[in-house]
């Protein structure tokens, strides 16, 4: 928790407002780094302490109150996957999809906490659904924001010392290949919103969201955030990042990038809703986000793993189901994974 604390603390301790961004850039281009388009009021200091001061009284459950269990799995089968469509969710914003031949893992988080340290900070309700030596070769990363529970150091750190790790390509938002390069890392594609990346068989595009970005006191806004459209010869898949709902964005991600035949969608990190909004989707507005990006089925993300927020970790799925049936969605439309489980596609 300590650590969450330093991360809300610092931003609001930084400058509010951004610089205004050089002549002819883009708008979500500023002086010192970055910026929402169209910009968002900033939570102020007081808000984060009024934040703060509720929690102590709020009786939030306990990590241990929860009894999570893991899916079982098949490590040997999916390291042995050349042709079969298939995506784990290995827990937080850590998916491994695999789609022609080719092994892919969105924000990889292996660690026991998400934080700048391993000795505090939010830690892991259950292990990871797949370990990290469990993983096939992984031949594309994509990083969503430099927060720690999506660019976890260790797990990137690993995942470059593995065999043919080097070989592994990192996909990044504007400003971070530099902290790649810091830890001896070199095969990393920085991309702006709309930029394209493209390997054998597939093509990468960073996609506009809602968010900011902040790894250190100083630091808010120097690197970009974002989703990332992955798409192979025959299959469109969206990784929609952390956000919170900016339907600007996501219809012109469907407009323009979709359908999609699968999106993982974020469902958790939402409460309190009046200082959390800006930046994260509660589980109703998930759903719209699966419509507004026109994706034929979707995924759940980013819950379940660690306490960041006020509402219980089993809550968003109980949510996301009392929406999907008022909209008359099956469920298959909108699916919560247990950790570690598989669905092929």
């Amino acid at each position: 928790m300590r650590a969450v604390v330093f991360l809300f603390l610092s931003a609001l301790l930084s400058s509010a407002c951004m610089a205004s961004p050089p002549q002819d850039a883009p708008p979500h281009h500023t002086a010192d780094g970055f910026r929402n388009d169209p910009p968002i009021e900033q939570n102020t200091l007081a808000d984060f302490l009024r934040w703060q001061w509720n929690r102590l009284w709020k009786g939030i459950p306990a990590l241990e109150s929860y009894d999570f269990a893991l899916a079982e799995n098949d490590p040997a089968a999916l390291r042995a996957n050349r042709e079969k469509t298939t995506l784990t969710w290995i827990g937080h914003a850590t998916v491994l999809l695999q789609v022609d031949g080719k092994n892919i893992l969105t924000d990889p988080h292996f660690s026991q906490r998400a934080a700048p340290v391993q000795w505090a900070g939010p830690k892991r309700a259950l292990p990871p659904g797949l370990s990290l030596e469990e993983l096939p070769h992984i031949d594309l990363v994509v990083i969503s924001h430099n927060h720690y529970d999506a660019l976890d150091a260790g797990s990137i750190e690993r995942l470059a010392a593995r065999p043919g790790g080097r070989q592994t390509l990192f996909v990044v938002p504007l400003g971070l290949k530099s902290w790649f390069a810091d830890r001896g890392i070199q095969n990393v594609v920085e991309l702006d919103w709309w930029q394209e990346a493209r390997t054998d068989v597939l093509s990468v595009t960073a996609v506009p969201v809602q968010h900011w970005s902040k790894r250190s006191l100083f630091s808010k806004n120097e690197t970009l955030w974002a989703g990332f459209s992955i798409r192979s010869a025959g299959f469109n898949f969206l990784f929609a990042g952390d956000s919170g709902y900016a339907p600007h964005h996501f219809r012109e991600i469907g407009a323009r990038l979709g359908p999609f035949d699968l999106a993982a969608i974020p469902i958790g990190a939402y409460a309190p809703r009046w200082f959390m909004a800006k930046h994260h989707v509660n589980p109703e507005e998930a759903l719209r986000i699966h419509r507004d990006v026109r994706a034929r089925r979707s995924v759940a993300i980013h819950w379940g793993t660690f306490i960041l927020t006020d509402e219980p970790l089993d809550e968003p799925p109980m949510r996301l189901r009392q929406a999907r049936e008022n909209l008359g969605l099956p469920a298959r439309a909108f699916e919560v994974l247990q950790h570690g489980e598989t669905i092929f596609l």
